[in-house]
């Protein structure tokens, strides 16, 4: 079993499913694949990988969630996790805040809904070289 994770973070279940099954058909299991509702599920995932001792690798974030935007998770994640590889993916995430994320999460990539699969595996590809 792998001892590294990719999480992703959606408040639209269909949008995790579709991310993970992505991940899944390109990665196979090189790793292992978590997905949370919200940013407060986040971080009882991140907790329960770091039990584990499963190091995670990427982040991948909605911008528009409820209780919290994408940037400001991101940079909350970055500060706690400096070398956790972060990544946006929205849909109408005003250029503010994925300025924001870049300056304050080290963001490593914006992904723009909808995004196809060749897309997420180049990013998430080169983000883990």
């Amino acid at each position: 079993m792998s001892s590294a994770a990719i999480l992703c973070v959606d408040d639209e279940i269909v949008i995790l499913e579709s991310l993970k099954e992505q991940l899944k058909r390109n990665f196979r299991d090189r790793y292992i694949y978590e997905v949370a509702e919200s940013a407060e599920e986040a971080w009882e995932v991140i907790e329960e990988l770091q039990e584990d001792d499963i190091k995670i690798l990427i982040i991948v974030s909605d911008w528009l969630m409820p209780g919290i935007k994408g940037d400001e998770f991101l940079i909350q994640v970055h500060h706690k996790f400096p070398k956790v590889v972060t990544v946006m993916l929205t849909g109408q995430a005003d250029e503010a805040a994925i300025v924001r994320a870049k300056q304050k999460a080290n963001l490593y990539a914006c992904l723009y809904k909808p995004w196809t699969e060749q897309e997420l595996y180049l990013t998430i590809d080169s983000a883990l070289e």
